[in-house]
């Protein structure tokens, strides 16, 4: 009788198995009742994990600006106030 290894990964939890894992270390699902192929989420339309975020260089460029934005006018006005 061959043995059947278990797969790389859980397909119900994703949890990382040892080939000759019996049972899955995080939800149990085990050799017993069958390694399924697929997931329980693949049918589910769930948001992909890649998803778009500004960079931290947009983020800070933001920043930048309206800080400019906000001491440009001061300045000016303290300059004007000055020498008129």
């Amino acid at each position: 009788m061959t043995e059947r290894t278990a797969p790389r990964e859980c397909a119900n939890c994703g949890a990382a198995l040892s080939p000759r894992a019996k049972s899955c270390p995080e939800c149990g699902a085990d050799e017993r009742t069958g390694w399924r192929e697929q997931s329980i989420y693949d049918g589910l339309d769930l948001p992909d994990d890649s998803i778009e975020r500004p960079s931290r260089r947009q983020e800070h460029g933001r920043f930048w600006l309206l800080v400019a934005a906000v001491l440009l006018p001061l300045m000016t006005w303290l300059l004007l106030r000055r020498w008129l």
